[in-house]
């Protein structure tokens, strides 16, 4: 059952908790809500407290009509610990999940105790920058998301995902957030400042998907080797949301690790 935490800002987070053991902060992509993680969460949870919340602009979050970046996404995510009477928990961050994911681990580095990036984009970078080619035509195909939606899709699923579950392609038919709303999430990470990963002191795994059409897999495994100590894993036969394609196969590869393993 889906709660609500109210955080500095007037900003009423929703969140989902489930499971035991040790607590798991779960950050979704930019196209998403917290329900990213619902075929994900039973992978996880008879090990882990997963906390899955919805950032500002998206599913049942409510803040005020005002400019945020990456920056204030991390802080929140901060605020939603404390509220939680939570010390520090483990971060799992997906796509711009990760670029979160990574201004908490700089800014906030008591709150987080094991870090995974997953699909993960350099905070600093954009797509336009680490894939020129697969932004220029997302912009073309963003223009009418209604009719672009499965080729859209393509960039974010396999084909093979897509032929057997056609229906994830509604997920970028657009309608879910007003004009406003997705021009502040469209601007996240191209604004998102270049924030030095060097400090970094959570023990850290960067997992990539090997059929990733929209972040290279050599873009997020380069993140490592900034990251000292930095494990890697590389998920092949996936594209960029494994955690709908192969719940199951992407919680077996985070979970030793977490577990510290």
């Amino acid at each position: 059952m889906t709660q609500h935490a109210t955080i500095p800002g007037g900003i009423d987070l929703a969140y989902d908790i489930t499971g035991s053991g040790p607590p798991l902060v779960l950050m979704h992509g930019g196209e998403a809500d917290h329900t990213q993680y619902t075929a994900f969460i039973p992978h996880l949870a008879p090990h882990f407290t997963c906390i899955a919340y919805s950032q500002r602009d998206c599913g049942a979050t409510r803040n005020p009509d005002a400019d945020f970046g990456i920056v204030e996404l991390a802080d929140d995510a901060a605020a939603l610990l404390s509220a939680l009477g939570l010390q520090r928990a483990h971060v799992f961050g997906s796509s711009l999940g990760s670029v979160i994911a990574q201004a908490l681990a700089v800014r906030h580095p008591g709150c987080v105790d094991r870090l995974v990036l997953s699909a993960a984009i350099r905070i600093g970078e954009s797509i336009g920058s680490i894939n020129p080619e697969a932004a220029q035509e997302l912009g073309v195909l963003r223009a009418n998301t209604a009719a672009n939606a499965p080729k859209i899709a393509r960039y974010f699923y396999t084909d093979d995902h897509l032929a057997a579950h056609p229906q994830l392609a509604q997920r970028f038919a657009g309608g879910k957030r007003g004009a406003v709303q997705q021009a502040r999430r469209n601007a996240l990470i191209p604004k998102a400042p270049r924030l030095a990963l060097g400090g970094i002191t959570a023990p850290t795994l960067v997992l990539t998907h090997a059929l990733d059409r929209l972040v290279p897999p050599a873009h997020s495994l380069s993140i490592a080797t900034e990251i000292p100590g930095a494990r890697t894993v590389v998920l092949e036969g996936l594209g960029h949301v494994g955690t709908i394609q192969a719940p199951g196969r992407v919680a077996g590869a985070i979970t030793p690790f977490l577990l510290g393993c």
